[in-house]
């Protein structure tokens, strides 16, 4: 990691709208809302089309040692990032994952940007880079480092005097690979994306997989969901 260390983000749409629409993301277009629970009722509530869920959860040996095989996995047969079909952003900021998770969200799903935005900037410099390189670019330029302070001061928690944290965020976006739809898991603590399947429904697959790989194998309560769709104005 490099010495440069972020304030955590909350997942919540009022902060994760904040960085958003500060960074470039059109607000009558797309907006993030609470993801309240797994029951069918709470789904219903969630704004359709969904176009990407951000999970903010718990780390634990558990994860680590999943995470290690199967970013063994990812390193001897090659991820979604080497064809070219999602842009992933390899994290080396500390706590910046909530950023980084916004990213990977607003950058691989279908949604408007302000052309002249750091948003736009960010996709058009990073288009043809290495995640390295995109991770390089995010540590010195200076488009999301104010955007992430202001949106990490609207939450409603009061800000941390000792940073370290033992939450992270991920993100889950629909990929095309190859004409079909797949369930794509982008985390910057990874080697690379992880192809999570055919998807058939964003939403209704996340929480299933989420069900089943984070929340049944964990003891913690400190999971959250948000997802990225139509805004709730």
């Amino acid at each position: 990691m490099t010495a440069s260390r972020w304030i955590p983000l909350e997942n919540n749409p009022e902060v994760l709208n904040s960085w958003a629409y500060k960074a470039g993301l059109v607000s009558s277009d797309s907006g993030f809302s609470d993801i309240y629970g797994f029951d069918d009722e709470l789904l219903g509530m969630v704004p359709r089309p969904v176009k990407a869920v951000l999970l903010l959860f718990p780390i634990s040996s558990a994860f680590e040692e999943r995470r290690k095989e199967e970013d063994q996995k990812i390193i001897d047969e090659g991820s979604l990032n080497d064809k070219g079909v999602v842009l992933w952003i390899k994290q080396t900021i500390s706590n910046a994952c909530g950023t980084i998770g916004l990213l990977h969200a607003l950058l691989n799903a279908d949604v408007s940007l302000d052309p002249d935005s750091p948003l736009a900037k960010f996709a058009k410099e990073c288009k043809d880079k290495t995640p390295e390189e995109r991770a390089k670019f995010l540590e010195t330029t200076p488009l999301f480092a104010s955007i992430h302070a202001e949106a990490a001061s609207t939450g409603q928690s009061v800000v941390p005097t000792d940073l370290d944290t033992d939450l992270h965020f991920c993100c889950f976006v629909e990929v095309s690979v190859d004409g079909t739809s797949h369930l794509v898991e982008l985390d910057g603590r990874r080697a690379g994306p992880v192809d999570r399947g055919v998807c058939e429904d964003l939403l209704i697959d996340t929480i299933k997989f989420v069900k089943d790989t984070y929340v049944a194998k964990s003891a913690s309560i400190h999971f959250s969901m948000t997802s990225l769709g139509p805004p709730e104005f």
